[in-house]
């Protein structure tokens, strides 16, 4: 088989299922043995378009968005807590967690994948905002995150302040919601089918087998 499959992720940094499909779907990969047969490509949703520079209290926003309650929100916590777990991923929930615009995360994202590091990025930029408390709207966290997978980080930087980079983006979000997407993961395979949600390993690997077959 010559050509690789090619798996766009539609997805945004401080989506907790986002982060557990990947890993689930990396385990897939990995256990298949078809790293070098996959190529993975990230495509930009923001969940939170309107979000504020400040961000806004977890809780209260979880609660104005969705309506959960406390209650409920620590249990669904707790539960994406041991999933990321079971695969070596640490979610840090706490009282003051803020969500985060993540509109220039994106647009790194976007830099990155030209060096082929936009695999990298996602996960230092999603550790950062689930494991270690840190601000991904945050230009001295997004400049450290892309200086830890070895980008130029004054070059990256740049095009947050870039019309044309801006605008791109956001072309990029709109083609996608065009699409029909409207919640996260959106797992796309070959431009053909697609899977929403964190699936189970299992799930991905009859996914891949069939996507090989044809």
């Amino acid at each position: 088989m010559t050509d690789k499959i090619k798996i766009d992720i539609v997805s945004d940094v401080v989506c907790p299922w986002c982060t557990i499909g990947y890993k689930r779907l990396d385990k897939a990969i990995s256990e298949m043995g078809i790293q070098d047969q996959v190529e993975i490509e990230w495509q930009p949703f923001e969940l939170n378009p309107h979000m504020p520079k400040e961000g806004q209290n977890l809780q209260e926003h979880i609660t104005e968005k969705y309506g959960s309650s406390l209650e409920d929100q620590k249990r669904s916590q707790e539960y994406m807590a041991e999933a990321g777990a079971e695969l070596g991923f640490t979610f840090d929930y706490f009282d003051e967690m803020r969500m985060a615009n993540t509109f220039e995360a994106h647009i790194l994202l976007e830099y990155a994948k030209a060096f082929g590091k936009q695999t990298d990025l996602k996960m230092r930029l999603t550790t950062a905002f689930f494991s270690e408390r840190k601000d991904v709207s945050d230009r001295a966290i997004l400049k450290q995150a892309l200086l830890d997978v070895g980008l130029n980080a004054e070059e990256a930087l740049a095009n947050l302040d870039n019309d044309e980079a801006r605008y791109e983006l956001r072309s990029k979000e709109d083609y996608w919601k065009n699409l029909g997407v409207n919640s996260v993961p959106t797992i796309v395979f070959n431009r053909k089918s697609a899977v929403t949600g964190a699936q189970p390993v299992e799930v991905f690997k009859r996914i891949l087998t069939e996507v090989m077959e044809q």
